[in-house]
């Protein structure tokens, strides 16, 4: 895979969350891209299919019907869609583990490895595999080799893609993201396959915010990332109870210390807790990589992070 590739056809493992909102911007801003998401789920597609798609955000609905069955297409024909394609997404869920090593903690790469032998399985020609699911770093090196054992004569590249969404602004997120971040390898295989991928983004992304990484970098970031956010949203509540004991109101020390540049104002709103699918997962992820890697100070400070 020298030589440079040019994105024609994409197909997208997962019509959840991350691959349905995803691929309909691509699609919408990318109109000679064919853009395919396959799932499993009939009663998924059928409803994305349908006026009433499975999932609601402001600006969804709009961008769906507009490429909907012109270069967006939502199927349960996997197999087509991935000897198409030119550059495959995995959009799979990660939910954290109910039993084994990890129990309660690691992310659970099931479906994700079903995928990759899915895509070996099918797959003749080259194609480029990008991890959209929040997986856990080095997890690329397991898809790697499943494709390695698996298909060992069709050349893969691996590339990490996470998504940075929050639920109530994805499409703008999507839109006008902060950055897009791409890691690969560091071969020429590798730089190929991110500058494909990077083409892609930049129809409507600025280059400069297309960051590009080693794979473990991009991996890791996006752990990092809301593990950070977790981590302000724990720290306003702890001061929080230092304000019940003292008489201080929360929200004006919020505002207060919002207010210095170095901080900023965002995820500082005290609460019960941080919510949502990917906060607590991914400290806990984080949590269990750090005891993997024998790092049992900052793993228990991130449990904190996690309790709090």
């Amino acid at each position: 895979m020298s030589e440079p590739v040019v994105v024609k056809k994409i197909c997208c493992i997962g019509a959840g969350y991350v691959g349905g909102p995803t691929c309909s911007v691509i699609a919408c801003k990318c109109p000679d891209i064919q853009v395919t998401v396959v799932d499993l789920s009939q009663p998924r597609i059928d409803a994305w299919n349908s006026d009433n798609l499975p999932i609601y955000e402001p600006g969804l609905q709009e961008i769906v019907e507009k490429v909907r069955g012109t270069n967006l297409f939502f199927t349960t024909d996997t197999e087509t869609a991935i000897i198409e394609a030119d550059l495959i997404f995995i959009s799979v869920n990660t939910p954290t583990k109910t039993f084994g090593v990890g129990k309660g903690r690691a992310p659970d790469l099931k479906f994700v490895e079903s995928a990759a032998r899915k895509i070996a399985e099918i797959a003749k020609q080259p194609k480029i595999v990008v991890e959209k699911s929040t997986v856990p770093v080095k997890a690329a090196d397991s898809i790697k080799k499943i494709f390695s054992y698996c298909a060992p004569h069709v050349p893969f590249q691996v590339l990490s893609n996470p998504e940075f969404l929050a639920e109530g602004t994805a499409i703008k997120d999507l839109l006008h993201p902060d950055r897009v971040l791409i890691g690969g390898e560091e071969s020429e295989g590798g730089r190929v396959a991110v500058d494909a991928l990077s083409q892609v983004y930049q129809r409507w992304v600025p280059a400069e915010r297309i960051i590009t990484t080693n794979t473990w970098s991009s991996e890791l970031s996006k752990l990092a990332a809301n593990a950070f956010l977790a981590q302000r949203i724990s720290s306003i509540n702890a001061i929080s109870a230092v304000c019940e004991a003292t008489g201080a109101d929360v929200e004006e020390v919020a505002h207060a210390i919002g207010l210095d540049s170095r901080i900023g104002n965002k995820f500082l709103k005290a609460s019960v807790g941080f919510g949502g699918s990917c906060f607590q997962k991914d400290v806990l992820n984080l949590v269990y990589l750090c005891e993997a890697l024998n790092l049992p100070q900052v793993a228990d400070y991130w449990h904190q992070v996690h309790i709090l």
